[in-house]
């Protein structure tokens, strides 16, 4: 029997530490099957998921759902698929879960948005995705076309929240020019946006007049300051590139070389922590980068072979590159340091440096700072003209936030 409405819950659920002890912080879908469990139950549930949908123990929301008396009806899955192994880009097909038998429909595939087959019987749909804490990844696009496809047909839309596993309180990079959305990129937000999927969404539902039911669980103990480490929350890789903290620390910046003929690192041990290619002058692009030292970081020459890159960039190369090693994560900026190491690039190699303009642009929010780039202007008065911008964004997110300092 189908219940009434869910009433939007805002609240954030909280924990009672013991004496001296840390605070417990409780992923939304331990919260769900807990405190909120009367959400769920009576209705057929589509749960969007990944890997990484794990309580502190490291079970399943599948598994936490069922055990909990809700009838997960079907599954659905975002980029990388549902047990994040496919390649970025790779697009996923439908399949069933040998484990429980549930079908498992692809959002990323031949088509990007749930349709009418798969929503068949279902009345509510919980969304339970790690983000990464930067602008280009896929899953709040995915949370959005999800939003959209549940408003015409009457279905509610729960996310069970995650803290930002970079911390939310830093706002860094240029804001998204509206023009330029992309499912990378859907919502005018910064590169690092120091916000939960959950926040992401009520934004979203607003500024893009989605008109969601949605119903936000936020995670329970969590303050904005605490990154992954600091919540003493399991980390899973959300995709196969993204396989340690600090590569999420480093990827809101040095994504932006996939638009250059750089490598990231994809093939390696370390993506996301390095750019290189055969013809990097490592010593001059380093002497440079020592002029204005970036704080919390620091820059460090090292050699590295692509071995079956998944970008295709120098495979089983070795290649010349620079990586980034976080000194201080509460000081860090890694757009800055990104966009130091393009401009110390483009001035060392002006024709290598190899412009992408279609992806970079992309990835970027627009042509801007390619075009600053490529005219040799300065990282500072590049970052000048983002003070602004950054500083909109900030108030815009305010009414959003979920979560205290």
């Amino acid at each position: 029997m189908k219940h009434a409405r869910l009433a939007p819950l805002l609240a954030l659920a909280t924990c009672v530490p013991q004496p001296d002890a840390p605070p417990v912080v409780r992923p939304g879908l331990e919260v769900a099957v807990s405190d909120s469990v009367h959400l769920l139950r009576g209705h057929r549930v589509g749960l969007v998921a990944n890997q990484a949908a794990i309580d502190r123990q490291g079970r399943h929301g599948v598994e936490l759902l069922r055990a909990a008396g809700i009838e997960v009806a079907a599954l659905l899955s975002p980029e990388h698929g549902f047990r994040g192994s496919a390649a970025p880009g790779e697009h996923v097909a439908s399949s069933v879960d040998s484990a429980t038998g549930l079908p498992i429909y692809s959002l990323y595939g031949k088509t990007y948005a749930p349709t009418d087959s798969m929503l068949r019987g279902i009345d509510l749909l919980v969304v339970d995705l790690p983000d990464v804490g930067a602008r280009y990844f896929t899953y709040l696009s995915t949370l959005l076309e999800v939003m959209k496809s549940a408003t015409p047909r009457g279905i509610q839309v729960m996310v069970l929240d995650r803290p930002d596993p970079i911390g939310g309180t830093l706002v860094q990079g240029n804001v998204l020019d509206p023009a330029h959305r992309s499912f990378v990129g859907p919502l005018a937000v910064p590169m690092r946006h120091g916000m939960t999927l959950g926040e992401l969404g009520r934004l979203g539902n607003d500024e893009l007049g989605i008109g969601s039911d949605l119903v936000v669980i936020p995670a329970a103990g969590w303050r904005r300051h605490q990154d992954q480490v600091a919540t003493g929350l399991p980390f899973l890789a959300p995709s196969r590139n993204l396989t340690d903290l600090d590569g999420l620390f480093h990827y809101p910046g040095s994504c932006l070389f996939e638009g250059t003929a750089l490598s990231v690192g994809r093939g390696t041990t370390h993506p996301f922590h390095q750019v290189g290619a055969p013809w990097l002058d490592t010593a001059g692009v380093l002497a440079s980068l020592a002029r204005t030292p970036v704080p919390g970081m620091r820059f460090e020459a090292v050699r590295f072979r692509p071995e079956r890159p998944d970008d295709g960039k120098w495979p089983d190369t070795e290649v010349a590159g620079i990586r980034f090693v976080v000194t201080d994560r509460a000081r860090y900026d890694p757009t800055e340091a990104a966009v130091r190491l393009l401009a110390a690039v483009r001035e060392r190699h002006p024709t290598e440096i190899g412009f992408v303009p279609a992806q970079f642009d992309r990835l970027a929010g627009g042509s801007e700072l390619r075009l600053a780039v490529e005219a040799g202007q300065s990282a500072d008065s590049i970052f000048a003209r983002w003070r602004a911008p950054l500083e909109r964004f900030r108030e815009r997110r305010a009414g959003y936030l979920l979560y205290p300092e």
